[in-house]
């Protein structure tokens, strides 16, 4: 189905709104404003009814791929359900309607809400403090790195080196160099997990910490965990903790327990909240006790029996964002949490890794297995049987679009040729996970017997296969013509 832009759909007249007549006397939009602000040509916005506007978005709804239509095993982005509870929650008119500016002492339920996410997260990830300001995983990144240079800079020691996995997130070397720090690549090893030998020649007195996910970007849980903290310790560095893959560790095992000073929890991965689209993300930042005082501030805290703003924090890296997080986010992952419990936490977890490791079973013979070692919620196959015939892992997940299936990870982690990550989360059926390795395997098969179908896929979708490179070099968003812009 083609659907043509809202602008294609105008015709002049055309109103999806009526407004009652002015109660207050009428003047000119000349008379209130200065010139300089003055439009000197109308807009150009789209004129449509109303119900052509409502069907149009619907349209575009229906033909856009999304959690509520299928699974959505996007590898290292653990694409949760988003239960509907959650919504139901955020929208009551309390936290709906709640003015940032409003008050403290008019604000004791919003704050009361935080105070105890904030503390259940913390028993979660086994932390001694938390900061529920930063906005998204990077911006938690960036969060607990600078705290790590604050703590040096105020040590008087002079740490200018982050140790990265090779096989990280690319936010991690990133976060990493925006806090003012250099990226030092670790090697991983062939089980996947990082090398002892090559984080044992990387470390010196200059390295400020290590930057690590655990369960890696494979899936595989770093079993040297113990090892990696003595070494990082014992060199006066820190431990940093990507919590992108915490969904595989909720009851099961404690970040601060393997040894962790700082890590980030992504709500729109592991607690439900809605997650892609450029919407309002959430990354708290949880730390050890060494690292508490470095947190953003304020920080909300319990006073007798309210609670407080405490901007009385000297050592502070200041403020990460506006007012105290995205609050609407906050609301939804406290539902989640509270109506799921340790229980249904831990059961969440359990229920990851076992969807994933079902599908490796059924996938791990059609594709290359790279690295053998059991992963947990989710894991990494590659293409490379499917190139040497002709068909690359960029070709397969354009065909997965066929089968009414979004496709996986792509090309990531780069230390997998022609990689496909995969990630089902806990809330997917045993029929939901057979759909769609019932489709990889059809594409298989359709490799050896008709192979330009699947170098030419899709062919069901609104638009064919697009030609991105082109797209990336010559970007253009925009309906209006020069001319309309000026």
């Amino acid at each position: 189905m083609s659907e043509p832009l809202i602008f294609e759909q105008s015709k002049p007249g055309r109103r999806g709104a009526s407004l009652p007549a002015l109660d207050v006397p009428e003047q000119p939009v000349d008379s209130l404003l200065p010139a300089s602000v003055l439009r000197t040509k109308k807009p150009k916005l789209p004129e449509v009814s109303e119900s052509e506007a409502v069907r149009h978005f619907i349209r575009l709804s229906i033909l856009n791929y999304h959690i509520d239509k299928g699974i959505y095993p996007l590898g290292s982005c653990t694409m949760k359900y988003n239960p509907k509870m959650n919504e139901v929650a955020a929208s009551l008119p309390g936290f709906l309607n709640l003015h940032p500016l409003t008050p403290v002492n008019r604000a004791q339920g919003a704050l009361k809400l935080m105070y105890e996410l904030g503390e259940m997260l913390k028993e979660i990830v086994g932390m001694a403090a938390i900061s529920l300001q930063p906005a998204a995983g990077a911006h938690g990144e960036l969060t607990g790195l600078l705290m790590i240079r604050k703590y040096f800079d105020v040590r008087g020691e002079r740490r200018t080196k982050i140790l990265v996995p090779d096989s990280a997130h690319g936010t991690n070397p990133a976060s990493t160099r925006i806090a003012g720090f250099t990226v030092v690549s670790i090697k991983s090893n062939k089980a996947g997990t990082v090398d002892l030998d090559d984080l044992k020649r990387n470390l010196s007195e200059d390295v400020a910490g290590i930057m690590l996910t655990n369960p890696n970007t494979l899936g595989i849980f770093e079993r040297d965990i113990v090892e990696i903290e003595k070494l990082i310790h014992g060199a006066g560095a820190l431990m940093y903790m990507d919590g992108a893959n915490l969904n595989a560790l909720l009851g099961i095992v404690r970040p601060g327990d393997m040894g962790f000073d700082v890590v980030h929890i992504n709500l729109h991965k592991t607690f439900s909240t809605p997650h892609g689209g450029g919407g309002p993300g959430a990354g708290p930042v949880a730390v050890s006790e060494r690292l508490e005082p470095f947190l953003p501030k304020p920080t909300i805290e319990k006073q007798n029996e309210s609670f407080i703003l405490n901007w009385n924090r000297p050592h502070s890296i200041g403020k990460m964002q506006t007012f105290f997080g995205n609050f609407g986010i906050l609301v939804r992952a406290y539902t989640y949490i509270r109506f799921n419990g340790a229980e249904g936490l831990q059961k969440v977890s359990r229920s990851a890794i076992l969807n994933a490791n079902y599908l490796l079973s059924r996938l791990k013979d059609a594709f290359e297995l790279p690295y053998t070692t059991q992963p947990l919620h989710e894991f990494v196959l590659s293409a490379s049987r499917q190139k040497r015939k002709g068909v690359r892992a960029l070709d397969i997940a354009k065909r997965l679009l066929d089968y009414g299936l979004h496709a996986p990870t792509t090309y990531f982690p780069l230390i997998v040729p022609e990689a496909l990550m995969i990630e089902p989360t806990e809330t997917e059926t045993k029929e939901s996970l057979d759909r769609f390795a019932d489709a990889l395997l059809s594409i298989n098969k359709e490799i050896d017997t008709e192979k330009e179908v699947v170098l030419h896929a899709p062919y069901t979708t609104p638009v064919r296969r697009l030609d991105e490179v082109r797209a990336a070099k010559q970007l253009n968003v925009s309906y209006f013509s020069e001319e309309d812009k000026s």
